[in-house]
């Protein structure tokens, strides 16, 4: 018989989110711990075990939890981790095997971005689409193709790596994977930061509140904070970033032919500082075939809450 509660976990390569899930989606009670801190999985899982049991025990779900799902970057589809440059641990990792010895009930493991999709199609902005690609900005550029309503997968499992797409090839800038010019180097949150102290150093007539920052301490936040104040060099940041991720986007459109591209994670939260020129550079630069014919949505769901459901609804499938 199936136990009442699902565990979801999302591992980011800042934090890691958990969550107790009911077969209706609604959280019973989430916390999150830091990832970054963690050098040894070994840790992290210490660190976690005692986070998530003392969650089951406030919520009184200890021996009512039928499943355990994760949400990890460059998962495989039997759970190990051979590679993820946002992550510190010594690879590879069999993070669905560690997870389920250390807390006794059964785990599944995906990418991370397949995950948040899930979340998104069962609860958020693609409800009823069956053709969309979720894409995650957030410390990397992550991606969870979803085909006739279900999750591409790929031979291995890791089907949907669009972080790692090469939009500068040559001359652009080196990424963690070890190659040059990869999307994620320009339009996660991290990329922002490269890009803003790019601009501060190579237009240095541009009066901006970023130049009152410690140059090597710029966040995307900060970026946000001064675009929103109209600072026009800001404002140039998100327009390049913006125009980046819309000429993948043209791309990534002719592969899949998707009813959708959901943008999802922090740098979401950007709004239309960032959507405004991904729409006209995806318009600009798709082919006739798919000229507005394809939404590019925001997702509806909290930034831990659509990768958490995903996760959560993986833990409801093992056995």
């Amino acid at each position: 018989m199936r136990k009442p509660y699902a565990i979801g976990i999302d591992i980011g390569g800042t934090n890691t989110v958990f969550g107790i899930v009911d077969a209706r989606g609604n959280i019973l009670g989430s916390s999150s711990i830091k990832t970054l801190k963690h050098s040894d999985v070994e840790a992290f899982l210490d660190d976690l075990y005692t986070g998530l049991t003392g969650l089951m025990e406030r919520t009184g779900t200890m021996n009512d939890i039928h499943g355990i799902g994760v949400g990890a970057p460059g998962a495989d589809r039997d759970g190990v981790i051979e590679y993820a440059e946002n992550l510190p641990w010594k690879m590879p990792v069999k993070l669905a095997q560690l997870i389920s010895e250390k807390f006794g009930i059964p785990a599944q493991v995906t990418n991370d971005a397949n995950a948040a999709a899930i979340g998104e199609m069962m609860y958020g902005a693609t409800r009823g689409f069956k053709d969309f690609i979720m894409i995650t900005l957030g410390t990397g550029v992550g991606s969870g193709i979803v085909t006739d309503g279900k999750l591409l997968q790929g031979h291995n499992g890791l089907a949907g790596e669009l972080g790692h797409a090469i939009v500068r090839p040559g001359t652009g800038r080196m990424c963690g994977c070890g190659r040059i010019g990869c999307l994620e180097t320009y339009c996660s949150a991290t990329g922002v930061a490269r890009t803003a102290r790019e601009f501060l150093e190579t237009k240095p007539e541009m009066d901006s509140l970023l130049r009152n920052i410690d140059i090597e301490n710029i966040s995307s936040k900060d970026v946000y904070d001064a675009a929103i104040k109209g600072d026009q060099l800001a404002l140039e940041i998100f327009e390049y970033t913006g125009t980046i991720l819309g000429e993948a986007l043209a791309n990534f459109a002719t592969f899949s032919d998707p009813e959708a591209f959901v943008i999802f994670g922090g740098l979401a939260k950007s709004g239309d500082l960032l959507l405004n020129p991904v729409r006209r550079a995806f318009e600009k630069n798709v082919i006739s075939l798919w000229k507005g014919k394809v939404k590019i949505l925001m997702s509806e769901l909290k930034d831990a809450d659509a990768a958490l459901l995903g996760a959560s609804a993986v833990g409801w499938n093992v056995r």
